[in-house]
């Protein structure tokens, strides 16, 4: 699959790079990566809407005290592997998880390792909210748990679960090449429980899930909350990531609308994780 790369210039950087990732999120654009005072943006060329995207762009030239410009380029799939690969240092999680590529050598595994081979997958555990999934998971017992992960793009999260003691995870996504990846990574780590599916809410297998993981965006789990709340048995844990912390107060007045209450919050740099129980039967 071909991509689309935005190079997008602000100035002053902060807080319009946070900005500006949070608007392209809602109109397709799938990653994110930092570039000194740059923001490369990327969206697979099939879901390019150029109107919508001149628009969004635009839209930032007339704010008061900010200077801005982008450009455009197109991105082979084997130019996006290798943008990754020169961007993927380690990623260290609380002292207790090494996050590596296949690359990486020995001085950069460090505790608990989860090697990773992200392809064009989002979940590298460099995003403030995978970070903020993969800080918030280390402090479950899974033990014999059942997890479902939502967007599971590398599968990072469902691997993890399984090395925490999880018994079974259904990781679902809605493109073909992240449920690929999400199988090679879990082989790559020994993983036998996960189960990778391709597609959105409407496969997901029914059963009550111990803990469901959603790091998509905030539009999207909007949308798919009522879901995820119907698939948690009393006292189920949802957590919910891929959005700033301004958006907290709207997803916990529905999560609590759905029988779900906010029994924690974290923040990254603007960004969120919520982490709700199932506390009513609605």
């Amino acid at each position: 699959m071909d991509y689309v790369q935005y190079r997008l210039c602000p100035i002053p950087f902060e807080p319009w790079n946070e900005i500006l990732v949070a608007a392209l999120s809602e109109i397709g654009f799938e990653s994110f990566m930092e570039e000194g005072k740059n923001v490369l943006a990327y969206i697979p060329l099939s879901s390019e809407d150029l109107v919508a995207i001149d628009a969004t762009l635009n839209s930032f030239k007339s704010k008061e005290n900010l200077r801005f410009d982008w450009s455009r380029m197109n991105i082979k799939h084997q130019n996006w592997n290798e943008v990754w690969e020169s961007n993927f240092e380690p990623v260290y999680i609380e002292n207790s998880l090494s996050i590596v590529a296949p690359f990486h050598d020995a001085s950069c595994r460090k505790n608990h390792v989860i090697e990773i081979d992200p392809k064009m997958s989002f979940g590298t555990g460099h995003h403030q909210t995978t970070f903020l999934m993969c800080q918030e998971i280390l402090s479950f017992v899974l033990e014999g748990k059942s997890i479902l992960d939502m967007g599971t793009g590398t599968g990072v999260l469902a691997i993890l679960a399984e090395q925490l003691g999880a018994k079974q995870c259904i990781a679902i996504d809605i493109e073909s090449w992240s449920v690929e990846n999400t199988k090679s990574n879990a082989l790559r780590n020994g993983c036998s429980k996960i189960i990778a599916l391709e597609g959105g809410v409407s496969i997901i297998p029914p059963m009550q899930y111990d803990f469901i993981f959603a790091n998509i965006n905030k539009n999207v789990l909007k949308e798919q909350m009522s879901t995820y709340a119907l698939n948690l048995p009393l006292d189920g844990i949802l957590l919910l990531s891929g959005f700033f912390v301004t958006d907290v107060d709207e997803l916990v007045l529905l999560a609590k609308e759905l029988g779900l209450s906010n029994v924690g919050i974290r923040e990254k740099e603007n960004w969120a994780l919520i982490k709700l129980k199932k506390t009513t039967m609605v």
